[in-house]
């Protein structure tokens, strides 16, 4: 298991390990929860987004982190701190996704809440961002209830991106 990070009312924040593939897979498999990706992923492919996440663990102190159920200890997505380029420099970004059945549930949001919290507290982070796609309104609706306001539209990973942002 992966290191506990931060816990909230109903959830529990911890880093992604090699363990963690079906669990992503059950994210990553489903072409609706995968909607503004490219495309779903393998099993290969969610291995190097593990492997990925691990790399930004090491270079960043941060990452995307397993969220699991505080009392069941179920897996429900993956919600962290990730780091971004945005326009030539790189930009500290709150990151979520949820697997679908738990969808409508407000635990994106208060994932998000918490990410933003330890970034600004324990980091010491000036700015965070999102980066939803722009017809990606469920994903833009969790930016604007951790108090997010639009900057601007970008063009990123082949396609138009919003870009959210708090300061601290």
């Amino acid at each position: 298991m992966g290191t506990y990070i931060l816990t909230t009312d109903r959830l529990k924040l911890r880093e992604m390990t090699k363990n963690d593939v079906q669990n992503l897979m059950e994210i990553f498999s489903d072409p609706v929860a995968m909607k503004y990706y490219p495309s779903t992923k393998d099993e290969k492919e969610t291995m190097s987004w593990i492997e990925w996440t691990i790399n930004n663990y090491k270079n960043y102190g941060v990452g995307l982190w397993i969220v699991e159920h505080k009392e069941t200890g179920q897996f429900l997505g993956q919600c962290g701190i990730v780091p971004q380029e945005v326009d030539g420099k790189i930009e500290m970004e709150i990151g979520y996704l949820f697997v679908r059945r738990e969808w409508g549930k407000g635990y994106a949001t208060e994932a998000a809440a918490a990410c933003k919290k330890y970034g600004f507290e324990k980091l010491n982070l000036k700015k965070i961002i999102s980066l939803p796609d722009v017809n990606n309104t469920p994903s833009a609706k969790v930016a604007e209830r951790i108090g997010m306001k639009v900057e601007k539209t970008i063009h990123k990973w082949g396609k138009e991106v919003l870009v959210y942002s708090i300061t601290a």
